[in-house]
């Protein structure tokens, strides 16, 4: 959270034209919070800039990596692309790629041509991969030897490429010049080694190594980095080549991505990427929307139902009073199985094979809850309902059906919760939209056929 204090400060040294005072806060603040206290919204784009620009180049491309998306964009559009493109070659190999994605072509490419050959082809290289695969995620920015030095020569090599990569606690031993990946040394191992021993001995061997590919999904890294507890992971070619490195700060951001994804949509909402300020009133409206409208219609499917029930509605029409009773039970028991059966499947707990002993086990809890529930039914009924309200409807028949149906609709609520992550899995569709909206609507319509069905046999 911003510190309440900085944004007063830092208003008053601009209006006052401190410049030491920019500069001390630029560079002795860490990066996000400078970067979190500029994106106010009384600051403007050109007060930013002028604060910036009292900071060396570097310390301005670590600042401006932590601006949300949209101050980036207005931050490009409205500088001097010169200053820009020195910018973009200090930043992070991945975010400077994820920046260039959000810009337009033209800008974009206005900005390339003013960039540094080098940083262009890398840049380049990092553009060929998919949006969301491995490859657009790693950074090129990785320390590695060759295993001929000895651990003494690798500590003063390091001491010269530490300056310029994002991390060197890992170290990648490399064949030259094809750059196949031999092994990797930790950097406490060089230092706590005598100096003489060869890099080679100290290496973890190339088979003993987890990898990645470039082509590999993102979630693929934060499931391996999550399970290994690494601080980064080598990223390799077909030919076994190093090609980048994923680290585990970017794997956060897929991870809290991915998370934010699926809670959206379990709360059937389309995915929305920007922050909640950020995003258009549009693209909210889009996003919510298109689930409302097909919910709304599917819900109609419930006075279908209904209607099929009409007549003996007429007859008993106490049965409408516990309808909303029923309909909720199914609906919050099918949430409550579709949560946790979509969480395993993304953490990897279960997969599609294990369908049986998922349906084994849900369905003995589901029969549980069902007792439970029903018992609180057949109570509710029993010694609650009045009289003045049963008209010609037994009482004790009334209470057997309303205790059978929310057993019913419950155990129902629990094995098609269940089941629906597992389908939507199976023919290729997030899990996550086996949302609670979605097992509501559907829990509802089937509730209500199930409850006027055991009304009709006990109760006609």
């Amino acid at each position: 959270m911003t510190n309440p204090l900085f944004g007063p400060e830092v208003r008053m040294m601009l209006e006052e034209d401190n410049l030491p005072g920019l500069q001390a806060f630029c560079e002795s603040v860490h990066p996000s919070t400078v970067a979190e206290t500029l994106s106010e919204d009384d600051f403007t784009v050109e007060q930013v800039w002028h604060a910036l620009s009292q900071t060396g180049i570097r310390e301005q491309a670590a600042i401006f990596e932590y601006f949300p998306t949209a101050w980036q964009q207005q931050l490009v559009e409205k500088s001097g692309r010169p200053q820009m493109a020195k910018l973009i070659e200090q930043m992070s190999h991945d975010d400077r790629v994820d920046l260039l994605r959000r810009l337009s072509p033209r800008v974009a490419e206005g900005l390339l041509r003013l960039v540094d050959e080098a940083d262009r082809r890398d840049i380049a290289t990092l553009f060929r991969y998919g949006e969301h695969t491995v490859g657009a995620l790693m950074t090129t920015d990785y320390a590695w030897l060759p295993a001929t030095l000895t651990a003494g020569q690798a500590i003063d090599r390091l001491r010269q490429q530490a300056p310029d990569r994002e991390t060197i606690y890992y170290i990648y031993i490399l064949d030259e010049p094809s750059r196949k990946l031999r092994g990797v040394v930790s950097l406490k191992d060089l230092i706590l080694t005598d100096r003489h021993v060869q890099v080679r001995d100290l290496m973890v061997e190339e088979t003993e190594i987890t990898t990645l590919k470039a082509t590999d999904d993102q979630e693929h890294a934060a499931e391996a980095l999550a399970k290994f507890d690494y601080l980064a992971m080598p990223v390799v070619d077909d030919e076994s080549r190093l090609v980048g490195i994923i680290t585990h700060d970017d794997v956060i951001d897929v991870i809290t991505r991915e998370a934010t994804e699926d809670l959206q949509r379990q709360a059937g909402v389309g995915p929305i990427t920007e922050s909640y300020f950020d995003a258009s009133m549009y693209r909210v409206w889009r996003s919510r929307a298109g689930w409302l409208c097909g919910l709304f219609l599917a819900q109609m499917f419930t006075l279908t139902a209904i209607e099929h029930f009409n007549e003996m509605i007429k007859k008993v029409i106490v049965l409408t009073l516990f309808l909303p009773l029923c309909m909720s039970v199914g609906g919050n028991a099918g949430s409550q199985a579709a949560t946790l059966i979509t969480r395993a499947l993304a953490l990897e707990q279960v997969f599609l094979r294990d369908w049986l002993r998922i349906f084994r086990k849900e369905l003995i809890i589901g029969l549980a809850l069902a007792g439970t529930i029903g018992v609180l039914g057949l109570a509710r009924t029993w010694l609650f309902t009045s009289p003045r309200i049963l008209g010609d409807c037994p009482l004790d028949k009334l209470t057997y059906v309303i205790g059978i149906s929310v057993a019913g609709i419950c155990l129902w609520g629990t094995l098609i919760g269940s089941m629906l992550p597992l389908g939507f899995k199976r023919i290729g569709v997030d899990p996550a939209i086996a949302s609670s909206p979605f097992i509501a609507t559907l829990s509802d319509v089937t509730g209500i056929m199930i409850y006027f069905s055991i009304a009709q046999i006990f109760l006609l």
